[in-house]
């Protein structure tokens, strides 16, 4: 896709703390209308990609590349009118001494000259739209007065209430059950379609991805490990790191055998090995693997950092089984 045609276009981010990076070169694009996963374990550099595309990071982050949002470097000033977010803990978003439908129609009042009275309007129906029931009532209604579940709802509300051209949601649903993550992610999928916006989920379940992505973007020690339409990544992965990670999964578990887990773990971002970051984890990792970063280039339909990926079986978890099988670490 060309830049001009991407709603959000990333070049070469880095996000640093004290000299040490975190993020490490990104460069992607958000397409309209589309949901892009972004996945990896804890200390990737998912939350901390995803709060750059707001302009959100913590204090003491220092920066460098571009993050454009329709060609227009100022995030901030799009911040709850281009671009939103839905955090990963609801009941800390939402403002505990006001009620939810006036902290709605605040957002509103905050991009648009409305009236109260139409400011509230929006509030209730956006309530109403993401299927919270009596939602001209429960707006009156305080946050702690909202279940788990219907929080969530409420901050999904507020991120779309003003019909934004991308919603970033961190990881929406980790404090809840099996039942209510599948409820939030069908409302965010039904509020994307509503408002016509492209959707960037953080997660590090891959089964929501399998289930919701159009594509998918891996990472690992602040890179990207691989980007590429989530059937294809997911199928036939050509990164060994992706593999791991789907080896993981319960339903390549056989019967009797304990579920696997990627062997090791992450390194710190002030301990980065020498070459690629994943090499002592790898199963495939050679000497100019523990020398050499791999840069992204183009692999298919995606992108891919490995200097092994066309050594890959289909599909490339089978090298994690093996290992499994053979009795060997995973």
């Amino acid at each position: 896709m060309k830049p001009e045609e991407a709603l959000l276009s990333v070049n070469d981010l880095r996000i640093a703390f004290d000299g040490v990076e975190a993020v490490r070169g990104m460069s992607f694009d958000v397409r309209p209308r589309e949901t892009l996963a972004i996945v990896g374990e804890s200390g990737a550099g998912k939350s901390l990609t995803a709060r750059a595309l707001l302009g959100m990071l913590p204090r003491g982050a220092t920066t460098s590349g571009t993050v454009r949002l329709l060609g227009e470097p100022d995030l901030a000033a799009h911040r709850g009118r281009r671009i939103s977010l839905v955090p990963q803990d609801a009941l800390s978003a939402l403002s505990p001494v006001h009620p939810v439908g006036d902290q709605l129609a605040a957002a509103v009042r905050s991009v648009a000259r409305v009236s109260r009275k139409e400011a509230r309007a929006r509030a209730v129906a956006a309530l109403d739209r993401v299927g919270i029931p009596d939602a001209a009532r429960r707006a009156r209604a305080y946050p702690h007065e909202y279940s788990g579940g219907m929080r969530q709802r409420a901050v999904i509300a507020m991120a779309t209430v003003n019909e934004p051209d991308i919603v970033v949601a961190d990881e929406p649903t980790t404090a809840l059950d099996e039942e209510r993550r599948d409820q939030v992610l069908r409302v965010l999928a039904e509020q994307r379609e509503a408002v016509g916006a492209a959707l960037v989920l953080v997660t590090h379940d891959m089964d929501v991805v399998r289930d919701h992505a159009d594509r998918v973007l891996v990472m690992y020690a602040g890179r990207l490990t691989e980007l590429g339409p989530a059937d294809e990544v997911l199928g036939r992965p050509r990164a060994p790191y992706t593999a791991g990670l789907l080896a993981s999964l319960p339903q390549h578990a056989p019967p009797g055998r304990r579920l696997p887990a990627l062997r090791g773990t992450p390194p710190a971002p002030a301990a980065l090995p020498p070459g690629c970051a994943f090499a002592p984890r790898c199963p495939l990792a050679t000497d100019p693997c523990r020398a050499v970063e791999p840069e992204p280039q183009p692999v298919e339909e995606r992108l891919v950092a490995c200097h092994h990926w066309p050594e890959l079986p289909h599909p490339a978890t089978e090298l994690f089984l093996e290992q499994r099988q053979e009795g060997q670490p995973a």
